[in-house]
Parts: structure tokens; sequence; C-alpha cells
């Protein structure tokens, strides 16, 4: 399939602005073209192209990691799966985030805004307009209309997630945006949302010839995702129903074929951020909104060691005997870490049995990191007191071997790279379905639904159990190799992956356990093993926070992790392993982002701020 290219269209884009102002002082801006140049179904493409580039985040600056269409922040560090990471010197706006502490003036927010709402619904109604009045083949405007609507559902969503129904509704049909309230009717923000999926999943095709353009099915499951937000399970179900019925998607064989580059738009697939690099200056088709979150360490280092798993989300992974969540007792002491031991020191991993994703998803001592060498712990961190002893999360990472051809070659933050964000995929449906199943008391369809994708993490584990307790610098890459007796060693390289060193490749490189679950004995034993299984398949993917979020509107009878006492409980324990959550407390204010502070002084008396800041 040809791959969307998502190639900047700034200028054309600046081209509309400058042509819909007061006549720019009478002269036409160097490099600009005329707005009738775009009245042709080229043009329009070029021009949906640069509102599709808009939505990794990175369209018209370079740096926009708080517009990050992965949410990490909001979505990751504000939740128990992560910490900011790195230290607490260095982006200080996000150490608010973490500790839902956030000021109305934090830069974060305000670039998510600006992102979504400020560029994106901005340039998709500019392509809206100029569709309206342009001669085009019925079938031709049709299509593009629906991947427009999808596009402004899909910025219109982000809004929403982070700020609540407090966003401005801005159609094409706005005479003037500054003059549009925040201040909706309930339900308002939704509605908007799904009238414009709903015209999308009816003219949108089933595939699309390049892939990164939305089908009927990403249209269909984005719109499931928006009902979900209000705990609408009845107008969730048909559409989850029809995605999985399509017969058009299917389980990849294994969890990590959802996080390489070499499996981008696989099978499981339905809507994919597409990331090119090394096509542009310093890869600016990539996902630049996540580039702080590299490992920082000497041996592999890059930028900036952001974004690091927490104590919380690892102990989430054990499991009992049958291979089963520890619902009750997994954070009750915290599975053995390396915090502040040198990596010249002797630590051995724990041996207790965890589920094999948290391998795929956290990058820990004495587990091989991919094929780059043993991960050698403290060394690798850029700073533990703060960040704690995981390095920045794994998913999107690449492997060693991809270095320069599939990651950029300019630039600073040199981890960006070309592996897709899986942003609607075949296992956020079965698992949205099996939730509803849950609601519904429909415990076999629940059952059928979370043991199909446990099913499928035990397909494929980490392989490599370590020999070696002691990490200097000489054990990079697989170990020190054959040591002699005066100490000196023969060292290892790239080519002992998976063959050599001081790693036994024929043994998992953990205890590893997945079971799958026998029966629900009722709704609430059916809603906890999705809840748990939603947090563990997509851990540091940007869903947790917005799911707690969500839940909490379950009845109490169904709902085992009320928000503010989940977060709260998280923010103790974690004292066990750092102090930087010291006297931090969630409540029902930080549920929501603040309407960020330079908005509400442009526009007076017509935006409003959400309740609490």
């Amino acid at each position: 399939m040809k791959k969307l290219s998502i190639i900047l269209a700034s200028v054309l884009l600046l081209a509309i602005s400058y042509s819909c102002s007061e006549d720019f002082l009478d002269k036409q801006p160097l490099g600009s073209s005329s707005e009738t140049f775009f009245y042709n179904e080229k043009g329009i493409n070029a021009l949906l192209i640069g509102a599709y580039g808009a939505v990794g985040g990175s369209s018209l600056w370079q740096v926009s990691w708080g517009a990050s269409i992965q949410n990490w922040t909001y979505g990751s560090a504000a939740s128990d799966d992560a910490y900011k990471g790195s230290e607490i010197t260095d982006q200080i706006p996000v150490n608010e985030i973490e500790r839902w502490e956030v000021a109305t003036t934090n830069n974060y927010p305000a670039d998510k805004w600006m992102l979504t709402l400020g560029m994106g619904v901005n340039r998709v109604n500019e392509v809206l307009n100029i569709i309206s009045l342009t001669e085009l083949d019925p079938a031709v405007e049709e299509r593009f209309i629906a991947e427009a609507r999808f596009l402004r559902a899909l910025f219109n969503f982000e809004a929403w997630l982070v700020f609540g129904d407090r966003i401005p509704i801005i159609t094409e049909e706005a005479e003037n945006a500054a003059e549009i309230s925040n201040d909706n009717p309930q339900g308002a923000v939704l509605q908007h949302i799904i009238n414009d999926l709903q015209y999308a999943w009816e003219n949108l095709p089933e595939t699309q010839s390049q892939v990164g353009r939305p089908t009927r099915y990403a249209a269909m499951a984005l719109a499931a995702r928006a009902y979900l937000q209000e705990l609408d399970y009845a107008s969730a179900k048909p559409l989850l129903d029809n995605v999985i019925n399509s017969g058009r998607y299917e389980l990849t064989e294994n969890f990590h074929d959802n996080y390489k580059i070499g499996t981008n738009n696989n099978e499981e697939s339905i809507f994919e951020i597409q990331a090119n690099v090394n096509d542009i200056n310093e890869s600016l088709n990539a996902e630049m909104g996540i580039g702080l979150n590299w490992p920082h360490g000497a041996d592999i280092g890059m930028c900036c060691g952001f974004h690091q798993p927490s104590q919380n989300l690892v102990n989430a992974f054990r499991v009992d005997a049958d291979g089963l969540p520890m619902f009750d007792t997994f954070n009750n002491t915290d599975l053995k870490n390396d915090q502040n031991i040198a990596s010249n020191a002797e630590f051995t991993p724990f041996e207790d049995e965890v589920d094999p994703r948290l391998d795929w998803t956290v990058g820990r001592r004495g587990i091989p990191f991919l094929d780059w060498g043993i991960m050698r712990g403290r060394d690798w961190i850029r700073y533990q007191p703060d960040g704690g002893p995981y390095m920045p999360a794994l998913k999107p990472f690449f492997y060693k071997s991809e270095r320069y051809s599939l990651s950029t070659t300019t630039g600073w933050m040199t981890g960006v790279n070309a592996n897709n964000y899986r942003y609607l995929r075949l296992t956020h449906v079965k698992l949205w379905r099996a939730e509803v199943a849950a609601f519904e008391g429909d415990l076999s369809t629940a059952l059928e639904h979370v043991n199909d994708i446990r099913r499928r993490a035990g397909n494929e584990v980490v392989m490599g159990r370590v020999l070696i307790d002691s990490l200097s610098t000489g054990a990079y890459p697989w170990g020190y190799g054959e040591i002699y007796e005066d100490g000196t060693f023969e060292g290892t390289d790239d080519s002992d992956y998976l063959t050599g060193g001081d790693v036994d490749w024929t043994q998992p490189a953990a205890n590893y356990k997945i079971g799958e679950y026998p029966a629900f004995s009722d709704q609430f034993e059916a809603m906890r093993a999705v809840q748990w299984e939603l947090r563990l398949e997509f851990a540091t993917e940007g869903m947790r926070f917005f799911d707690l979020r969500r839940w909490d509107n379950l009845p109490a009878s169904l709902n085992s992790v009320p928000m503010v006492e989940t977060l709260n409980n998280f923010a103790a324990g974690d004292l066990r392993t750092r102090n930087f959550m010291s006297g931090a407390v969630f409540t029902e204010r930080d549920k929501y982002q603040p309407i960020p502070q330079n908005q509400l002084n442009l526009q007076p008396d017509v935006l409003i701020q959400n309740p609490g800041y």
C-alpha cells in the first residue's frame, strides 16, 4: 500500500491565511500563492495533507511536546503509569502536570490547545470552505469532505480529552472564531464530534490506497471511543461490532508487533499516525511531541530521558500462581528494583513471575534492551532520584540495527524515528467491546475478548537470561565475555546479540507467566478484568488517565479503581521509590487541564475557565 506523505504544507496554509487578510497591504507575500491556486482536486488534496501534517503535533514549530498526539503528559505522566522522568529542573511545566498542580499559565496545555483548535480545526475548516467553492466530481468531493471531517473530529476529540466540555465548537461556517464561546450545553461537544464521524463513516471507503488516510472503520472506532468517554455503551456497541465483524482486521501474532517499525500498518491497524524520518530537515514528519523521551545513558545516549514508567506500573504486571493479575495486592510491596544502586555494584533482578508484556513495555536493569545491550541500570538513567529506575517508555523506540536509517540523522532530538503511533487498532476495539459486555452482564463475550488478548500476549517473550550481576561500562553491550586472571576481559560487541556474551539466549529473560480467565462470576469481576487488561496492554500509551476518569462514572459496584483513591494511593506508595510525589494530592479539579490563560486573555468575556482554576 502507498503511504500517505505527510509533507509539511505550512506555506500552503500560510498562503490561505494571507489571502484572507486585509489585502496584506495590497502586496502578495513572497513565496505565497493565490488562493485560487487550490480550487481544484490537486490543490485541495495538498491542503488536506497539510491538515494531516498537524496531527503529529509538529507541524509549524519544532518543539511541541505539550501537543503530542500520544498524550504522554496528560494521559500517562499524570496517571499512575509513568513519571515525567529526567530531572526536576528540566521541563518544569511537566512537574506541575505529574503532581496535579497545573497553573493556568502552563505552556504545555497551551500547546495542546493551539495544536488541536488553533491549528488543526482551523486547517480543516479552511479546507472545507475551499471544497465548498470548488467544482469537483461528486465522489471526490464526498471523500475529501469525509476525510476532513474525520480529522476535525480527531482534533476536537483530543482537545475534549484534555480540557473537557469547555472547548469552542468551531465549524467552517463560523464568521469569527474569536467570538465563539466555550460555554457549551451538556453533550454538545460529543454530539459535534459524532456528527463529523458519522458523516465520515457513511462516506469513507472500507479501505484506502494510501495508509494514513482514515477508513469508515476508523471513523466508527473513534466514535466508539468518544461514546465510551461518557459511558454511552449502547451507542458504542454497534460501532464496535461493525469493526470486529467487518473481517478486515485480525490480531497480530505477537504483542510487540504493534510497536516495531518493521510492522507499521499491520493487519491489526485501524488508524496509525504515520512517521517519516530523514525526508526533511530534523525529521519533522515524525512525532516530535515525544522527542524528549529517549534513553539518556552514555552507552546509547540520546535525548532526554523523559517519560519513565512508574514502579506502580511495574508492580501491576505481577501475577499469581495462575498467571492472573494480583488485583488487590499488586502494590503492597514493590518488585525489586535498582533505585540508587550503582551499575558496577551487584544487583540480581527479581525472580517473581510477571506478565510477559512487562519487558516489552519497560526497560529495566539486567534485561536485554531490544538489540542495544543489557540494560545497565543507573548509568542508563538520566537521574534516578527524580525519574526512577526504569528507561523511558520502550514502545516507541527503535532497534539499534535501525539507527540512522529509520531514526533521524539531523537535529538534537536523535531518538526521533519512523515508528508509527497505533492510534486505533483491533485490540482497542476488542477490549472496548469487552467493557460493553461486562457492563451489560454478557460475561461470555467479555471473557472471549479478554482471553483473546491474553492468549496473544503469551506468544512471544523477551529472550536472554543475563548471567552477570555487575554491569559496569565494560559490560556493554552483552557482557564482559571471557574474563582473565589479571582482571582484563575479552569484551562483547553487537554480533553477540542472540548468540553469545554473558547471556543464555535459550532462556527467557525473566520468569514470565500469563493465564486465561476460566470464567467471570459476575459483572464486577468482568469489569475489573477489562480495566486491568486495558492498563497492561496499553501501558504508557497515553490512555490511562482518561480511562480512570471515565470509569469514575460507573456505578460504585462496578468500578474497582475510583480515580481519586487510585491516584492518591499511587502518590503515597511512590514514596517508597522516590520523593517527587511528596505532598501531591489529586482532587476533582485535576480531572481536566485548565483553559490556557493566554487564550482567556485573547478572548475576554468569551472563554471561561474550567472549575477550580
